[in-house]
């Protein structure tokens, strides 16, 4: 079966009043609630985006991240009580998409998760049409539109979905110096995100590109602006 939304939270009260709400609103939402729950939900229906508690009792949302992005290239939503900065750039570094801090507003999660849905749904399927899927993006690393990864140095590195976007918008925009309210409106089109999140995913993207992240060459910070992809340096 299809799900637009799957919520997976070990509070039985919160994950139900999320998913009726989200279902009143025509997001097809289900949910578990627990880490093996999850796990079999999964191998039998297709769900489009997740939202993932950090604690699932005896066991951890982040396990579960990451068995799931080793299998799964949806959105993945973290929502947690723990608001502290390891446990956003936690998320985040493991394959989490964005960071929801508990108590969250019902109505701005519902905005945030259908404005996420709706390029998804959108983008989903049409990177693999035709047969310019080859980007250079600097001497024999090139960027592959098709599989959303970076071939380099003979080794193949997976993008998350948003470094997908935002790599294949730098590219686009070469040389173009691109502001963060620029990333902001045409890679996320959502209001919601803040410049944290975007910087953290930046780091990332260096971290997988670059030979020394912290002194990038290829993606450049152009301070007080936002950044600059280079022509090939």
């Amino acid at each position: 079966m299809d799900y637009k939304c799957l919520m997976i939270d070990d509070d039985v009260t919160i994950a139900a009043n999320t998913a009726e709400y989200f279902n009143i609103f025509d997001i097809k939402t289900a949910y578990v609630t627990g880490y093996d729950d999850a796990v079999e939900f999964l191998k039998k229906n297709t769900v489009s985006l997740l939202l993932l508690d950090i604690n699932l009792g005896d066991k951890s949302g982040f396990e579960l991240c990451k068995r799931i992005r080793s299998e799964h290239d949806m959105p993945i939503f973290f929502i947690s009580a723990r608001s502290s900065d390891d446990d956003v750039l936690m998320a985040l570094g493991i394959g989490g998409d964005d960071y929801i801090k508990k108590p969250y507003t019902m109505s701005i999660l519902l905005a945030k998760v259908k404005a996420v849905l709706a390029r998804y749904e959108r983008s989903g399927g049409s990177h693999r049409h035709g047969r310019d899927d080859a980007v250079p993006i600097s001497g024999d690393m090139y960027l592959d539109t098709a599989a959303h990864c970076i071939h380099k140095n003979g080794e193949t590195i997976p993008l998350k979905a948003m470094e997908f976007k935002m790599l294949r918008y730098l590219l686009q925009n070469r040389s173009k110096v691109i502001s963060k309210d620029e990333f902001l409106r045409n890679v996320w089109d959502d209001e919601f995100v803040g410049e944290g999140t975007l910087s953290v995913h930046i780091r990332h993207l260096r971290e997988k590109i670059e030979d020394d992240p912290n002194s990038p060459q290829i993606i450049k910070t152009v301070w007080g602006t936002g950044y600059i992809m280079e022509d090939d340096p």
